[in-house]
């Protein structure tokens, strides 16, 4: 990954609103690992995010802005298959913890500041 693409991606989580970075992320991880990682337990709201029928709470909302930065780089350098494997899997540059789990449980942007980093070392970009 490069770092314009790396920079492409810090926009487009910025830029794009909520439905399109939900939508993105339910056809990348699937409701169920979305639900988890943004914090909600009825992983039913993701396909309410996704089509606009729903507004995240602001804390949710930053969760998935910050895992749509971090399955778009991953999906970018491997696949989706891969990306939710990474998720799930535990991270040494997140002590030991998913990155699921790390964003589920952020709540403020400084909790979640580590996931996007680790996965763009992850996928082969300056960490």
């Amino acid at each position: 990954m490069t770092v314009l693409d790396s920079e492409l991606i810090l926009h487009e989580a910025v830029a794009f609103d909520i439905m399109k970075i939900s939508a993105y992320l339910q056809a990348s991880l699937g409701q169920k690992l979305t639900a988890y990682i943004a914090g909600v337990n009825d992983p039913k709201m993701v396909g309410r995010w996704a089509v606009g029928r729903v507004q995240p709470r602001a804390t949710t909302n930053l969760r998935l802005r910050e895992a749509y930065k971090a399955t778009r780089m991953l999906v970018e350098a491997y696949d989706a298959t891969t990306a939710k494997a990474w998720w799930v899997g535990t991270n040494t540059r997140l002590d030991d913890h998913s990155p699921a789990g790390v964003l589920r449980n952020a709540q403020d942007p400084e909790a979640a500041r580590f996931v996007a980093p680790a996965a763009r070392a992850f996928a082969g970009g300056p960490a």
